[in-house]
């Protein structure tokens, strides 16, 4: 009897571990080659797995959910489709997922831990797990070790005091609610929605970025006129030769990419109290799902491709965004964001910095708009297409000067745009 042991797979260079999501067989299905077994997540991207063998599924080692390490074994396949699924081979099945989940639960607290910035050993999470205490308790608690470190004494007091406090305590001053937290009354007709897996993540990301980055946003108002006759004059064209539409987010990236470039200082992270400024230009884009979640596909290397190049991958990223066929490695290493805004016809926003970056640019609807055009012979007043450019960055390493020339440069590389230029 030949047994085929599947491993959780390596979806990416810096890819270490997957949540199962959802498996699709059960102990003692018959399967094909290239059917799919499961599905599983990487942070925002989720996968399907295929079956490399055909034959007999005798064991399921990990329970859906669980956060398993890239090359554990996580299921057995008799590959001449035979074999018992006994009831001890099931019982031996369950045991291990109980085992496992315990061990998941551990390993999702550890990734919620990891967001806040604070350390916690395996011990600590164990307990917190099997305590289930939360991740906003285990952040509120004291610790006593080394820099603060929570230790095993730390929790274990915690826990002995756990549901002692008043509810004057919990609630904090003048009776208000602590942080965070809001006390929500249902009405008539109210319908509760869970978030999904993406939401939650994208919620947390975006709590964690407003507490860690003290943010400010620019505007600047730019007259791309000659972005948008030159656009319209070689769309068709370029549309014929490379089979996808030119938009104007090629151009924005292209200036974007220009101006990090002159202002390395914007091209950053933070690191405690050290300013990491980054070697590559990796700008992500911020596409919307079907699902109304978003995601953030990273064009690489965006300052040495010309703007063809840009056009054809971000379309492939965005398609890819779109039918969820993302690799891992296509939403990792970006060191600034652009959020278009622009795409739903809104004139500009103020959008969230993508941690760990300092700054993400929003890019709002191109207007046709009167304008006051000076010449030799006086003022003029003329249709022009004007939009909105705003940047929002971190005020601890990125001051208004710096942010301000920044913004101002994407601006004017835009109005500069060369109307004859040959695509």
């Amino acid at each position: 009897m030949a047994d085929y042991n599947l491993v959780m797979p390596k979806l990416g260079e810096s890819v270490q571990e997957a949540t199962i999501i959802r498996w699709l067989v059960k102990p003692g299905d018959m399967i094909q080659e290239d059917d799919v077994l499961l599905e599983i997540a990487t942070d925002k991207v989720d996968s399907e797995i295929p079956s490399p063998v055909a034959g007999k599924v005798l064991k399921v080692l990990y329970a859906e959910n669980a956060l398993v390490p890239v090359g554990e074994v996580i299921a057995v396949i008799n590959t001449e489709g035979e074999g018992e699924v006994t009831a001890a081979t099931v019982a031996a099945t369950g045991v291990a997922t109980v085992e496992t989940q315990v061990e998941a639960a551990a390993a999702v607290a550890v990734e919620e831990k990891k967001a806040s910035g604070r350390f916690y050993s395996p011990l600590v999470m164990s307990i917190a797990s099997k305590e289930n205490i939360s991740g906003s308790e285990l952040n509120a608690i004291q610790g006593t070790g080394t820099n603060g470190r929570v230790r095993k004494q730390d929790v274990l007091n915690y826990l002995e005091n756990r549901g002692k406090q008043s509810v004057s305590q919990k609630q904090g001053p003048a009776g208000k609610p602590e942080p965070g937290k809001v006390s929500i009354t249902l009405q008539p007709g109210d319908e509760i929605v869970e978030m999904d897996r993406m939401r939650k993540l994208i919620a947390e990301h975006m709590v964690m970025s407003k507490h860690t980055a003290p943010h400010v946003t620019n505007f600047v108002e730019a007259d791309v006129t000659n972005l948008a006759l030159w656009r319209e004059k070689v769309k068709d064209e370029f549309l014929k030769r490379e089979k996808i539409k030119l938009t104007f987010m090629p151009a924005f990236l292209e200036a974007t990419a220009k101006a990090l470039r002159e202002y390395p200082g914007v091209n950053a992270s933070v690191d405690g109290d050290r300013i990491i400024l980054r070697k590559n230009v990796n700008i992500g884009f911020a596409v919307a799902l079907k699902s109304g979640n978003l995601i953030v596909p990273v064009l690489r290397n965006a300052d040495q491709k010309s703007i063809v190049g840009i056009a054809v991958e971000l379309n492939r990223l965005a398609e890819a965004a779109r039918t969820s066929s993302l690799s891992p490695d296509d939403i990792q290493g970006g060191t600034f964001t652009i959020s278009n805004f622009g795409t739903f016809r809104n004139i500009t926003g103020t959008p969230i910095i993508n941690q760990p970056q300092v700054a993400i640019l929003a890019t709002g609807n191109i207007e046709k708009k009167p304008a006051v055009i000076e010449t030799p012979t006086g003022d003029v007043i003329a249709i022009r297409h004007k939009m909105i450019l705003s940047l929002s960055y971190d005020h601890r390493v990125v001051d208004g000067a710096l942010g301000g020339l920044f913004l101002r440069r994407i601006a004017d590389l835009l109005e500069e745009f060369d109307i004859n230029r040959i695509i």
